[in-house]
């Protein structure tokens, strides 16, 4: 599995208690694509979310995304976990 970041963008804003529901219908997808989303850290006012993902690449992290709520990562880069 590889870890990914993915980066959202949303005009006008998003608030914390929207993307923690798009983050458990993320949770109910994920399991039938090998995917698993760890973590994720909203800036309300900019309308940034990251996810932390572990998956068998990047499609299938934003398939889950796709199928679970429609809002797809506008850019994702694999990473490697620091100390």
């Amino acid at each position: 599995m590889t870890l990914f970041m993915d980066a959202h963008t949303l005009e006008g804003g998003v608030s914390a208690a929207d993307v923690a529901g798009a983050h458990a219908a993320d949770l109910e997808k994920q399991g039938a694509y090998g995917v698993s989303y760890l973590r994720y850290w909203v800036d309300e006012a900019a309308g940034k979310i990251f996810c932390l993902v572990e998956a068998p690449d990047a499609e299938a992290a934003n398939t889950v995304h796709r199928e679970a709520h429609g809002l797809v990562a506008d850019e994702i880069y694999a990473v490697t976990e620091g100390t």
